[in-house]
């Protein structure tokens, strides 16, 4: 049987930010970066816009998103199970979604997930499968399991890119569902948006309003996710604030404060008493790239399979061999696309279906119960 090329690479974690600039990024960025710009008007949608080879770094969207759940050093999901009272769970949940927020690297970005692509990773019990289930809009669906602690996660989300001029904002649309079916209880949430901004002082960030909300006791955490200022200060940089009301009384129970890449406290009101409910070092440091346990077992559509000879070229800086890898994996998706209007076919996704959901997006529900073991798990 002929060796599949599988390429994992690390995760995206606190440290490292210093390292991976120097790995992914091609000379004379920010000089690139304009010009790459310089044809694009202010307020366009940049949904279908192609970045060369130099822009990406080697990993797919879809693996991003993944990551965001199963690289951790800390299993703060679970604690999200062991919670005593509907508040010590949504306070667990809370500090669960903040760890789902991941550095960013200016000037470089994931590749576009192609459709029908998969990801799909284990690590202990929790399973994690990705799927492109829509291509216009570009639409993700994540379904996770934990069979052995009743844990469900349902992710239907895709970002719309606009540039503005002097930067990018990226709104994330769609739900993220957490169940804690132990107790009955369904947790929704959305993300944060992404805002790349190119002048004055380059940056990436995560910014703008996340809800999260407990559909069986009322209780809501609504969190604000803060830039560093326009011309850069750092006082505030990755700065997260919000509280935690009981929506029934619209009381304000915590008040929440910090910064998503080091310690978010939780002070109560009551008694004017804080807590640190998250710390990124403990959780998203010393990530390491996942393992290969089973390589026959590994799909065709898998992220790491599909973009291995793309990524082994940005690792090694060789943006020839990155150009024409990246036209292979585009032209294949154009000739299976003109197959398909030939044929009259449409594409179904394979591992969930699709319907509109009550606001007119996309609702993506999986068509598996639990999620299998992955042919990769997860350190």
């Amino acid at each position: 049987m002929q060796e599949k090329n599988i390429l994992l690479t690390r995760p995206l974690s606190l440290e490292d930010e210093s390292d991976s600039e120097v790995a992914y990024r091609a000379p004379n960025l920010l000089q690139r970066l304009l010009s790459l710009f310089r044809n694009v008007r202010p307020g366009s949608d940049l949904t279908h816009f192609q970045l060369p080879p130099q822009f990406n770094f080697p990993k797919s969207q879809l693996q991003c998103y993944g990551e965001s759940l199963y690289s951790t050093s800390s299993d703060l999901l679970n604690r999200c199970n062991t919670g005593q009272t509907p508040l010590d769970r949504l306070i667990s949940v809370v500090a669960w979604s903040i760890s789902t927020t991941r550095p960013l690297i200016f000037g470089v970005a994931p590749y576009n997930p192609i459709l029908g692509e998969t990801h799909h990773v284990s690590k202990g019990n929790l399973n994690v499968l990705l799927e492109q289930v829509s291509h216009h809009p570009p639409v993700s669906a994540l379904h996770a399991t934990d069979e052995k602690e009743n844990i469900e996660m349902i992710w239907c989300q895709y970002p719309v890119p606009k540039f503005n001029g002097a930067s990018v904002e990226a709104q994330v649309h769609g739900k993220r569902k957490l169940k804690l079916l132990n107790h009955g209880e369904t947790y929704e949430m959305n993300s944060p948006n992404l805002f790349i901004r190119i002048l004055p002082v380059p940056d990436a960030d995560w910014v703008g309003n996340v809800n999260i909300r407990c559909l069986e006791s009322g209780l809501v955490a609504e969190l604000c996710f803060i830039t560093q200022s326009f011309l850069g200060s750092s006082g505030n940089r990755r700065l997260i604030k919000g509280k935690i009301i009981d929506s029934s009384s619209l009381k304000i129970l915590f008040a929440v404060d910090g910064h998503w890449d080091s310690t978010v406290t939780l002070k109560d009101m009551k008694n004017s008493k804080s807590r640190v409910i998250y710390d990124a070092k403990e959780v998203i440091s010393g990530l390491q790239a996942p393992l290969v346990k089973d390589e026959e077992s590994v799909w065709a559509t898998e992220s790491t399979l599909i973009w291995s000879k793309l990524s082994q070229a940005i690792l090694t800086k060789d943006w020839e061999k990155a150009r024409e890898a990246k036209k292979s994996v585009e032209e294949r998706q154009r000739e299976l696309f003109r197959e398909r209007e030939t044929k009259g076919e449409t594409w179904v996704p394979k591992h969930f279906t699709l319907s509109q959901s009550k606001e007119g997006g996309l609702d993506c529900l999986p068509i598996q119960k639990w999620v299998p073991n992955a042919p990769i798990i997860s350190l």
